[in-house]
């Protein structure tokens, strides 16, 4: 499927079961979403600064700053120009 899916994700929706693989680096806190970045972006399309940082556990100043950073460091090697 194209549906952007790990069949690790698809999986958990399916059994309706939270992950529990925390060494996953797609693993987030959050219940609601089976504890999986991949299931939240699926489910939620684009997010605010505030619904990233409720599912991290960050507050929105810190992804915020995260952000910035991000955007200097592609600005930097020039991908940022090539994605807008």
């Amino acid at each position: 499927m194209k549906d952007g899916l790990s069949a690790c994700a698809r999986n958990c929706m399916t059994k309706q079961t939270p992950c529990n693989e925390k060494e996953c680096r797609l693993f987030i806190d959050f219940k609601k979403e089976y504890n999986c970045s991949l299931i939240s972006i699926h489910e939620n399309g684009s997010m605010t600064l505030r619904e990233v940082g409720e599912r991290l556990g960050i507050s929105f100043a810190r992804v915020k700053q995260i952000e910035a950073g991000a955007l200097q460091k592609m600005k930097k090697k020039k991908i940022l120009s090539e994605v807008l």
